[in-house]
């Protein structure tokens, strides 16, 4: 479906090493899992606890995994009913970082002005100041729960209907953010340096692994439509396999309940109660999900940041 779907088969036959990495979960060192019962008609390897891999995808002509707005009428009810799926518009999308924008400016944002069901870009680079650098407007964090395609990170297409934006029309927060260092980065060597931080920054999580893949698979997308936006040539295999790697770590799946790892357990810790007496519990237990605090170079567990010390 044009420019909305990212298609599979291109990236696989582009660089095959590049979808590996969007496909694999970073907490458990495995690949993301389906997470859902809409692929399970398709045999023992496609139910909702089993790993994504290329093969799997590559078995059925990479037509297999789609974009909401692809998906049947009847599929998207099922999904809706079964997880609470809902999408949401891009206009929405937009007035909301909008509000997010407004709070860490102090003032508006200058992006763009909002009109009844959508918005105006404004062409004027967006203004800084000491208290407010660009820099810092990069490398603030954020974060979209339940993101389903991820649309309040990067707007490449309004998740409900399917229309297509070029890359100067988007206000997603990467979108943003990316924007804001093709105004500021001095060269190309500038630019990646800080378009990596701008996804660094993005974080997001869902619990279909259908979803999840196609979030990252946006980002990368939105990433190098940027690099061909500033530089009128395609971005090099090495790069945005190293775009792919942050996404990786950024984009994850989990249960947003448990702030675990779906369908994957790890061997319990068993508890002395009393002498000579042990109650043996659970046998296993669910692995907490991790992702990168790109500044401190080291994982940490999700949980972590109910308790504020990364976002």
């Amino acid at each position: 479906m044009g420019p909305v779907d990212v298609d599979e088969r291109v990236l696989a036959e582009r660089d095959e090493q590049t979808l590996k990495i969007l496909l694999s979960d970073k907490t458990t060192d495995g690949n993301i899992r389906w997470a859902t019962d809409a692929y399970a008609d398709y045999g023992a390897l496609y139910q909702p606890e089993e790993e994504m891999t290329i093969e799997m995808i590559r078995g059925f002509g990479f037509d297999l995994i789609r974009p909401r707005v692809c998906k049947s009428d009847e599929e998207r009810r099922h999904r809706t009913r079964e997880k609470a799926e809902v999408f949401t518009p891009a206009w929405v999308c937009n007035s909301q970082n909008n509000l997010v924008d407004r709070a860490w400016f102090g003032r508006e944002p200058g992006f763009n002005v909002e009109h009844c069901g959508g918005w105006e870009v404004i062409r004027e680079p967006i203004a800084f100041d000491a208290d407010h650098t660009w820099q810092d407007y990069v490398d603030r964090r954020v974060l979209e729960v339940a993101c389903g395609e991820a649309p309040y990170i990067t707007t490449r297409y309004d998740s409900t209907t399917g229309e297509a934006y070029p890359f100067l029309e988007r206000v997603g927060l990467l979108d943003r953010k990316l924007r804001v260092v093709c105004e500021n980065a001095a060269d190309e060597h500038e630019w990646l340096k800080w378009a990596r931080r701008a996804v660094e920054s993005c974080y997001a999580y869902d619990f279909q692994g259908d979803n999840v893949l196609i979030a990252r698979e946006n980002v990368l997308a939105s990433v190098e439509d940027a690099y061909e936006h500033q530089f009128s040539t395609s971005m090099d295999v090495p790069e945005s396999r190293r775009i792919a790697n942050i996404i990786a770590w950024n984009i994850f799946q989990m249960d947003g309940y448990t702030l675990s790892v779906p369908y994957a357990d790890r061997p319990a810790k068993q508890y002395q109660l009393r002498l000579f007496e042990i109650d043996e519990g659970p046998s296993t237990e669910p692995i907490p999900c991790k992702v990168y605090d790109w500044r401190a170079r080291e994982p940490i567990e999700f949980r972590m940041l109910v308790k504020g010390t990364i976002l």
